[in-house]
């Protein structure tokens, strides 16, 4: 990520193009050539010369009769139709695999099931070790699992309720939580914290965080989750430096879904 990120290797020119496409927005889009400039950052002859370029490809296109343009249906072509026809484990694998092993052993995309977390995607570098499958297809209690916690903390009430009572809750581990309260208080401080974190309640020896994968209105389509051993750090160590790491994963695939209308998701539990 350094060399993306260092300003020396910014393409300026390419930057700006960019900076004009992202200057439109369902709200506003029709802009004239001095909105995209204020909007863009960029002075009015630039933004002249970047708009009529775009214009000569099909990427922008004036509105008949005025001095506004908009964008072109051949943005689609920008990656739209490759990337929307790809479920959300195959967008899911890449994030993942760039956080295993630096931050953590294993790292996981489930979906919830009725009562179970079903795994969709697994890269693991360790975890295993543990005598704990999480391979593709396999499923877990969602009432015993921060990656169950993290999506059911975004249902409404009721409906984590008829989850939870679907089936019978038992002690996976002495730290489990199987009372109806008891969870029901775990689920609301992780919609409030927007993640959820398990320390051994599923397995001994392994500590998890997670966070929900949201569509448009806010209700989940799936779930993300680091996990370590957990003689490799202190709980609170592992929380300190894995949540801006699965905040942004769950972030970007949440982005993903909304971007793409609902054209990215969940194809299979296969």
């Amino acid at each position: 990520m350094a060399d993306v990120e260092n300003a020396k290797n910014l393409v300026q020119s390419a930057a700006k193009v960019f900076a004009v496409l992202r200057a439109f927005d369902p709200a506003i889009p029709e802009l004239t050539i001095t909105d995209v400039a204020g909007r863009a950052g960029l002075d009015r002859g630039t933004a002249f010369r970047l708009i009529h370029t775009l214009v000569s490809l099909g990427y922008i296109c004036p509105v008949s009769g005025t001095k506004r343009f908009r964008l072109g249906l051949k943005c689609l072509e920008l990656g739209f139709l490759t990337l929307s026809c790809q479920d959300l484990k195959v967008h899911a694998a890449p994030l993942l695999r760039e956080r295993v092993p630096s931050i953590a052993d294993a790292g996981s995309l489930g979906v919830l099931d009725g009562p179970d977390v079903v795994y969709l995607e697994r890269v693991d570098d360790g975890a295993g070790r543990h005598d704990v499958d999480r391979r593709p297809g396999r499923r877990i209690r969602a009432y015993g699992a921060a990656l169950g916690h993290a999506q059911l903390a975004f249902l409404p009430e009721a409906r984590q309720i008829e989850i939870l009572e679907s089936a019978e809750r038992v002690k996976l581990s002495e730290r489990t939580l199987t009372e109806l309260d008891a969870l029901l208080d775990r689920l609301r401080l992780v919609r409030s914290r927007g993640y959820a974190i398990s320390d051994g309640e599923n397995a001994y020896g392994l500590r998890t965080i997670a966070a929900p994968v949201l569509d448009a209105s806010g209700l989940p389509v799936a779930g993300v989750s680091f996990t370590i051993d957990a003689s490799r750090m202190a709980l609170d160590e592992f929380v300190a430096m894995a949540k801006p790491e699965i905040l942004s994963v769950a972030q970007q695939l949440t982005d993903a879904i909304r971007y793409s209308a609902g054209a990215i998701g969940v194809a299979s539990m296969r």
